[in-house]
């Protein structure tokens, strides 16, 4: 199911039947980096209460709102340092995000915007509702879990339908279509070349869900990637036998400065092929509408000479 709506009977039904639609003021939070970037497209901002540490787009989001999920620092860790703390953390059945529930409660939320996508990426819907029940809290839970670039922009349907603004999300995926169906003419006919992304580089994980859908839709072909699946650890020589035309180095949880720090030691790993870092959080790993740009970015790496200019400074060569 791409998008799950809670459990238990905590919804507010319209009539007595299905989940509630919100026509007037709604108080949101945010669990998700991507959920909140949706509701600031929206034009939801003043209804937004609450987000995670990790909610950073827009910069008011994470300094004016209250922040009840919270997560280790790991600024100072090097990639292999992250991998080997995740593993050990899941494995331990412990958790990597830290829910602040009773300043959850106090904010009063109407819905809750989570996911079930990825435990290293945010915290699980039943860990939320597992909290709301204990504090005796009423609010909606709406998961988004997007697999596909066009389960992504379903998911902006799916918050502007509940929070009843359905012209605005329509208008909005409307304007991001749009931008596809440019990029994908300008490039129509160039060819397909081949392109890996790495969302990981130590050990190296494969590109899963959605970003694949972003280099077919920038007019290239995806390799060592999991269209539609999680990314999963693989090998330098798995993805050289490839034959990757670009190497495109896009690591979950950095912006393009830590982009292009890995990118340099993939450049080592993969010498002779042209490696690419790109701002993987800012429009590539995140389940949003700056998806688009990413798509435009890459367009501009593999159809220099046609796409539509991508994003300025969100992508850098390297080797």
């Amino acid at each position: 199911m791409l998008l799950g709506f809670g459990r238990g009977a905590r919804g507010r039904p319209a009539g007595g039947v299905g989940w509630a639609v919100y026509p007037d003021l709604v108080r949101l939070v945010s669990l998700l980096p991507s959920a909140t970037e949706i509701v600031y497209a929206l034009g939801l901002g003043e209804e937004l209460v609450g987000v995670t540490f990790e909610c950073d787009e827009p910069p008011a989001a994470r300094a004016e709102k209250a922040v009840v999920v919270a997560g280790r620092d790991t600024s100072g860790m090097t990639p292999a340092e992250i991998d080997d703390y995740v593993r050990t953390q899941l494995a331990a059945g412990a958790d990597l995000y830290t829910l602040r529930a009773e300043a959850l409660a106090a904010l009063a939320p109407d819905l809750i915007l989570t996911q079930d996508l990825c435990r290293v990426c945010a915290l699980p819907t039943g860990h939320v509702e597992d909290a709301l029940e204990y504090l005796g809290c009423r609010a909606d839970v709406l998961s988004l879990d997007p697999h596909s670039l066009d389960e992504v922009l379903d998911s902006i349907l799916a918050i502007g339908h509940r929070v009843g603004v359905p012209d605005r999300a329509a208008g909005l995926v409307g304007e991001l279509r749009a931008r596809l169906a440019r990029v994908a003419a300008a490039v129509a006919g160039l060819g397909t070349p081949r392109v890996a992304v790495v969302e990981w580089v130590d050990p190296p994980f494969t590109a899963g869900h959605w970003i694949p859908d972003l280099i077919s839709a920038a007019g290239g072909l995806p390799v060592a990637a999991r269209p539609g699946a999680p990314s999963v650890a693989t090998t330098w020589a798995a993805i050289a036998d490839a034959g990757p035309d670009h190497v495109v180095v896009a690591p979950c949880g950095y912006h393009l400065p830590g982009a292009i720090d890995q990118a340099r030691s993939v450049a080592r790993q993969l010498p002779g092929l042209p490696v690419w870092a790109i701002d993987a959080d800012g429009i590539v790993v995140r389940p949003g509408p700056r998806l688009v740009d990413g798509v435009e970015a890459i367009a501009s790496i593999v159809h220099p000479d046609a796409a539509p200019a991508g994003p300025i400074k969100m992508v850098h060569r390297v080797a």
